[in-house]
């Protein structure tokens, strides 16, 4: 028996790190992590810029507004504000904010519930052309809104239910993304053996997904619907060509049409400041609420790749 440190195959000793050596990259490591940490900063600094030039200027007055620097606070007129913009025209942003809640949180659940069921089966079944389904999902993630939105038009058209509550909400329950990242998260959380163990004690397939796929996979499924709450609450383009009648307006689009008005109502410049900063809130607490579970879920999703 012999003791002492095991030689590598070739023989060799490792080499000992030199203490110089050491010594040399202390201060480079710091200069690195110096850099890096600056460059962060300045991210941060550029992603938080416009946040809080928008929380100032909300509770400006409209005099301060234009009558001092961008970056200062002014008088503090904040309630004022709000309450104005609740008078205007009978209130009118209010409702479009009842929209925006409605359009985003019944598309995101559906959309999340539509994905969570789609990649669960990709996942966990084998059936015939099922890389070509997917391949197929994963190509439509390329195709731009943009080019959609003239066949979505004809479409709902020929279905009478263009400028209707349902008409904006059936575009909403397809994100091809969302069915992929569904996949991922399954495929990496998903034991096949505790599946099997539930069909050998009798459980449907769909009474399976319920009780036990849904469970694991509800972080991913959280993804999902951050992912599709944001999408849909900042979309502008699909209710523009949607939605005649103000009434049905989400936040974008009566945002959008008081600052074409602003030229001839200049009010209306200042309403959609303080207007912008108080549909920013709902994102804001949804994060905050919601940050454990996407978290978790691109990290157990990025183990896939």
């Amino acid at each position: 028996m012999t003791s002492g440190t095991r030689k590598p195959p070739g023989g060799r000793s490792p080499r000992p790190h030199a203490p110089g050596r050491l010594a040399e990259n202390g201060p480079r490591k710091r200069l690195w992590w110096g850099l890096t940490t600056v460059l962060l900063l300045i991210i941060a600094a550029y992603f938080l810029l416009p946040v809080y030039w928008l929380s100032l200027a909300a509770a400006k007055s409209r005099s301060d507004l234009y009558g001092t620097p961008g970056l200062l606070p002014g008088e503090f007129r904040l309630w004022d504000n709000l309450a104005a913009l609740s008078d205007y025209d009978g209130g009118i942003f209010w409702r479009w904010m009842l929209n925006s809640v409605l359009y985003t949180g019944g598309g995101a659940v559906a959309c999340a519930l539509i994905c969570a069921l789609a990649g669960y089966a990709l996942a966990v079944y084998d059936f015939r052309l099922k890389r070509q389904v997917f391949a197929t999902i994963i190509a439509s993630v390329l195709i731009p809104n943009t080019v959609l939105a003239l066949p979505v038009f004809q479409l709902e058209r020929k279905l009478n239910m263009v400028d209707t509550y349902g008409g904006m909400l059936l575009p909403l329950l397809v994100l091809p993304f969302g069915v992929y990242l569904a996949r991922v998260y399954a495929e990496s959380s998903l034991p096949v053996e505790l599946l099997e163990a539930g069909r050998v004690d009798g459980a449907g397939e769909f009474r399976l997904f319920l009780k036990v796929g849904f469970r694991l996979i509800l972080p991913g499924v959280l993804l999902v619907f951050l992912y599709a709450f944001i999408s849909i609450w900042n979309n502008f383009f699909l209710p523009l060509i949607l939605l005649y009648d103000e009434r049905r307006y989400p936040l974008t689009l009566g945002l959008n049409s008081w600052n074409e008005n602003g030229l001839t109502e200049p009010q209306l410049q200042h309403l959609v400041v303080v207007g912008s900063f108080v549909s920013m809130i709902p994102l804001v607490i949804l994060f905050l609420t919601l940050q454990d579970h996407w978290k978790s879920g691109i990290t157990v999703g990025g183990r896939t790749f």
